[in-house]
């Protein structure tokens, strides 16, 4: 591992143990150890404070995206880093010996996250298609009345107008804004141009928006149980996932295998 991840990953575990929880090299990125009543506590303190905090969902693509990136996996050691999915448990359970405390992925935990709020919410939206945030956000509007919703901007603003977006996040900074551009786009981005001033909370959801307005649809609650919803997702969508699936998950095994087989070198 190059010594300057090394060095942003004991910074964030410092950071993490500070806060009284505990994260886990998994490929090269710190995810939190949190249930989900504790990662939704550290949430909702830093939005009831305005403690800025980067938010990102973690699963095995975005370790696979952030292996080849480690100007990537430096950034995400600045966020709050949450277990998404089975693959990133495998890695936990064959790298640590145990599995995450919980399943934390975007598109269940964000709607949780917004129902078990008490607290009216100012929540802004960033990213999709033309179109795609607005119809999520009348579907969040829907669900989550108790909350204020507004939509920033759709994901392919141009870059003569990300001044003028970021001047609107400033002039009414939300408690929580989503930011929908795909990994790792929507990490840089929050990395990179977000601050304390924009917004409390900001928090990279993928895909989320497109469940929200429908145009994607989740997978049975029996094969979500299972978590087997990529391979459902794959079904839907094989000529765009099949990479990310197919390809990208033994790749991910390889990986962490090989981080095993480092880590037991180093131990000797």
């Amino acid at each position: 591992m190059p010594a300057s991840l090394s060095i942003a990953l004991a910074s964030q575990a410092a950071a993490r143990t500070a806060a009284h929880f505990d994260v886990r090299d998994i490929g090269g990125i710190g995810i939190a150890v949190l249930t989900r009543a504790a990662a939704h506590a550290e949430i909702s303190d830093a939005m009831a404070t305005g403690r800025h905090l980067k938010l990102a969902f973690c699963n095995a693509n975005l370790v696979n995206i952030a292996a080849q990136d480690p100007p990537l996996q430096r950034l995400l050691a600045g966020f709050l880093v949450l277990a998404d999915g089975i693959g990133v448990d495998i890695g936990s359970r064959l790298l640590h010996g145990t599995a995450f405390p919980a399943n934390l992925n975007g598109t269940d935990f964000i709607p949780f996250l917004l129902a078990a709020e008490r607290r009216p919410l100012r929540v802004a939206l960033i990213g999709g298609r033309p179109g795609i945030a607005d119809r999520a956000a009348a579907r969040l509007r829907r669900d989550f009345p108790h909350h204020a919703f507004s939509v920033v901007s759709h994901g392919y603003f141009a870059p003569s107008e990300e001044a003028g977006l970021l001047s609107a996040l400033k002039a009414a900074p939300p408690d929580l804004l989503l930011v929908a551009f795909g990994n790792s786009r929507q990490e840089g981005w929050i990395a990179d141009r977000l601050g304390p001033q924009h917004c409390a909370v900001a928090a990279g959801v993928g895909a989320l928006f497109d469940f929200f307005a429908g145009e994607v649809p989740r997978a049975p609650e029996a094969i979500r149980r299972m978590r087997l919803e990529w391979v459902y997702r794959l079904g839907l969508e094989p000529r765009r996932l099949w990479r990310r699936y197919v390809v990208g998950n033994p790749v991910f095994l390889l990986r962490l295998l090989r981080q095993r087989l480092l880590a037991g070198r180093s131990a000797r």
